[in-house]
């Protein structure tokens, strides 16, 4: 399988540089897996669409500001750093404080060289050091630790770069779902950008359960493949996190019948991570159950994998040849996916972080 074959030409007036100008009114692109049929509805029809006792699934994980721009000691030069997440203990062979040692991705990163000093101007500034080169990556030792409200009062929102724009005050709240709660990731769950208080309002009373999930979003989810064979890409690892309530909820739900909704591809990625085959070893959707853990996920879903335990996805138009649409199309079928795609773009549908929505039934 090419990677080449999940590639598609979109006008670049239909990529959203900013979010709807209200939360939640956004056009919604329902695609029926079964009798391939189209219908175009608008987000906050959800209630109206969704099959009563419908679980659905939402990632709680809250976006770091975490966009830095920093001077380099020894030129002065500008230089920008998207922090990842910080560093495990085993990179931490000298014991440093929590928050000293970060991963992060680095601008132009072939000429940032382990030994290079940065500068962190703002509240409360900072120094750090490249103490290790990791392919794209660099580990990052700052002089203080810097944690989440250090990076809200002096980060950026980490906007996507087809975002061809600078962050402002509107973004710390609309790159930002109404239910994040666990600071952790480098980009927004933008699925979940879609709902509002009001929507999950008119959700409950239509009968519709909530479960919410934490899954630290990374770049690797969002990267494209650059391998020729789909097969060979490599995701990067997030971490995830299912407490015993969400487990509960979602297995009553299966062993009853009910359709397990994901809102977004990080909760999928999540559940079908975690989900186990029954003591027999013979895989039922029923009789699995879900790993109640703080574990890690590096899940790649491309055509030809079995899903366990999602049925329906509510999600937003992906970039070509990323791991995303290779995930939708194993969902719904890679020539239903890319033919759904060029009707979105014939009729004018936004795509990507800021864009529309679509929902696979």
């Amino acid at each position: 399988m090419k990677a080449s074959d999940f590639t598609f030409e979109l006008p670049e007036n239909l990529i959203a540089q900013r979010p709807s100008p209200e939360r939640g009114q956004s056009r919604l692109l329902v695609m029926d897996r079964k009798t391939r049929r189209l219908e175009h509805r608008m987000v906050k029809d959800l209630p109206l669409i969704l099959e009563k006792d419908t679980l659905m699934v939402f990632n709680k994980s809250r976006v770091r500001h975490s966009r830095l721009y920093a001077e380099s000691e020894a030129t002065g030069a500008k230089t920008e750093f998207l922090l990842l997440n910080k560093a495990a203990e085993s990179d931490n062979a000298d014991g440093l404080p929590e928050g000293r040692l970060w991963r992060a991705m680095v601008q132009r990163a072939g000429r940032r060289r382990k030994g290079s000093r940065y500068l962190f101007h703002g509240a409360d500034s900072r120094s750090a050091e490249i103490v290790a080169e990791e392919g794209e990556f660099r580990l990052l030792e700052f002089d203080k630790p810097v944690n989440d409200a250090w990076l809200d009062a002096n980060g950026h929102v980490p906007l996507p770069p087809y975002i061809k724009r600078e962050d402002n005050a509107e973004d710390g709240d609309r790159y930002q779902t109404v239910y994040a709660k666990e600071y952790g990731s480098a980009a927004a769950p933008t699925a979940g950008l879609h709902f509002t208080d009001e929507l999950f309002g008119e959700l409950e009373k239509a009968g519709i359960e909530t479960a919410f999930i934490t899954l630290h979003v990374g770049l690797g989810t969002f990267l494209p493949v650059r391998t020729e064979n789909v097969e060979d890409h490599r995701m990067h690892e997030e971490s995830y996190t299912i407490d015993e309530e969400t487990a509960c909820r979602i297995e009553k739900a299966k062993r009853e019948g009910r359709k397990i909704l994901t809102v977004g591809t990080t909760s999928l990625r999540t559940l079908e991570s975690a989900w186990e085959e029954d003591s027999s070893g013979v895989f039922n959707k029923v009789n699995g159950r879900l790993r109640r853990v703080e574990g890690r996920t590096s899940i790649f879903i491309y055509p030809g994998y079995k899903f366990k335990i999602t049925d329906n996805l509510f999600t937003n138009f992906h970039t070509p040849s990323s791991s995303l649409l290779m995930l939708v199309s194993a969902f719904a079928g890679r020539e239903f996916i890319l033919d759904t795609y060029k009707e979105a773009i014939r009729v004018g549908y936004r795509f990507f972080s800021y864009g529309d929505a679509s929902l696979i039934l």
